[in-house]
């Protein structure tokens, strides 16, 4: 397993839980406006599978959760097995996913590996391989949006929101038919390190803003939240 980074103490990235966040390397998605480049550039580890299992060990009881984030978790083929160690300590697992992988999901919830999901959607189904950065089939996103949906699962489905790039009302339409439980629009935050550093000089939604687009969108959900 390629753990590019360990984040010791969350109280946001898993909705709910007190928990950790356990970020793999190595991503098949090139979004300009992503603040991990070391992380989807980078397929080296930083810390080995035993140091990783080893602090969780001694946090048993004090964590709640584990968020398995990247980088892309499921471009990683041993990744069941290190889940299954993570669950074997007693921790319920969220995992941010892109969703290009629908098999390797629908294994990890056969297997009851998974607590949450959160399905990164970066863009309207005609531009998502320009905002992706690479060649998509939009039908394997469909897909794993619907293996999410029908699992019983507590889930999100999530945007981040850049001016003038996403459109977030195409989404919408796009989405509307899915029946959606929950949306988040993040709000893009300007990092020092950004694959494109041009996305530095965009201006990034006001909070008045955002809630302005949650109006326009809040039909095609069920519930729709900011996350600023």
């Amino acid at each position: 397993m390629k753990i590019g980074g360990l984040q010791k103490f969350s109280l946001i990235d898993y909705p709910g839980k007190i928990a950790c966040s356990i970020f793999l390397s190595g991503c098949d998605f090139r979004c300009r406006f992503c603040h991990n480049p070391e992380l989807v550039f980078n397929e080296e580890s930083n810390f080995s599978e035993k140091e990783v299992l080893d602090f969780l060990e001694k946090r048993k009881g004090k964590l709640e959760g584990v968020c398995i984030t990247g980088g892309e978790p499921l471009i990683n083929n041993d990744l069941i097995e290190f889940l299954k160690k993570i669950k074997n300590l007693g921790y319920e697992i969220k995992i941010d996913t892109n969703g290009s992988n629908p098999e390797l999901l629908k294994k990890i919830i056969e297997n009851k590996l998974v607590d949450y999901i959160a399905l990164d959607i970066k863009a309207d189904k005609d531009n998502y391989n320009l905002i992706s950065g690479t060649e998509i089939d939009t039908k394997k996103i469909e897909e794993s949006l619907r293996i999410i949906i029908n699992s019983g699962i507590d889930y999100e489905v999530r945007t981040t929101a850049v001016r003038n790039y996403n459109n977030l009302e195409k989404i919408g339409k796009w989405l509307s038919n899915f029946k959606i439980k929950k949306y988040v629009i993040q709000n893009f935050v300007i990092r020092d390190k950004l694959i494109d550093n041009n996305f530095k000089k965009i201006k990034q939604y006001s909070e008045e803003e955002l809630n302005e687009i949650k109006e326009v969108i809040k039909e095609y959900y069920e519930k729709v939240e900011i996350r600023v």
